[in-house]
This record gives C-alpha cells, sequence and structure tokens, in this order.
C-alpha cells in the first residue's frame, strides 16, 4: 500500500515538475516581441514585481505585477481590455513567473506567450528605460 502511495505521489511531482518547467520555457525570442509590439500585432507585459522595475524595464513595455493579475487585476484589467485581441507577450526575470501568467491568461482566452527573462531583452540589445 505504502509503496503505491509513493508512486501515485512521485508521479503527481513529475507531472507538476514538468509542467512547470515547460510553462517557464519562452515561446518568443525578444527581437520577435519587439518586432510584434512595433507593428502593433502584440504588446509587451513586465510581470515582475514594482521594487524589481527600478533596475530596467524594456522600453515599450506595461508594467503589471503578476500579483495584481492573481488579486485585483486594478492596473491588468484597462489593459487586457484594450488588448484582447492582441498577442500578450510576457517577461519576468527569469521565465517562470511570465510562464505562470501565460497560462493563467491562455486559459481565460487570451493569445498569452511566454518571452523569458528581462536579462534576454537586455543581451538582445533592445531598448530599455527606467520607469
Amino acid at each position: 500500500m505504502s509503496l503505491f502511495l509513493f508512486g501515485g505521489i512521485a508521479l503527481v511531482a513529475a507531472v507538476f515538475y514538468f509542467r512547470m518547467k515547460s510553462a517557464s520555457q519562452p515561446t518568443v525570442s525578444p527581437q520577435e516581441a519587439a518586432d510584434a509590439a512595433v507593428n502593433g500585432t502584440a504588446v509587451i507585459i513586465d510581470v515582475r514585481e514594482a521594487p524589481e522595475w527600478n533596475g530596467g524595464v524594456a522600453a515599450p513595455a506595461f508594467l503589471l505585477a503578476l500579483s495584481d493579475l492573481k488579486g485585483a487585476r486594478s492596473a491588468w484589467g484597462p489593459v487586457l481590455e484594450k488588448n484582447r485581441d492582441k498577442r500578450l507577450l510576457l517577461y519576468c526575470q527569469a521565465g517562470m513567473r511570465a510562464g505562470m501568467a501565460a497560462a493563467l491568461l491562455a486559459s481565460e482566452g487570451f493569445k498569452a506567450e511566454n518571452m523569458g527573462g528581462y536579462p534576454q531583452w537586455v543581451k538582445s540589445g533592445l531598448p530599455v528605460r527606467t520607469p
């Protein structure tokens, strides 16, 4: 019985691990995101928390914390309403939170994608700003 229980727990843990790992994998490059934002087919969203923005953000990004997406959506609501038909290209520091946000938004019918972490944007030489 305990072997069966252990096997079940291991299976659930493995599924959770691989689901989270795949959600954290970027599906769009920083350059592709920048191009889509310029041509008006997408918006870029930084889902990091406000203190993290002090180190710089992608120049065209909306600054919408993941905590607000999971909570009241006071900042997210108007952006989602206005951009319902566009691709929502999300990033954070390393891609994990962006993946979680993309999965949540996709489950609500949005075209949300994970573009990874802010360091990849910077490495690509794309414009940044300090809020």
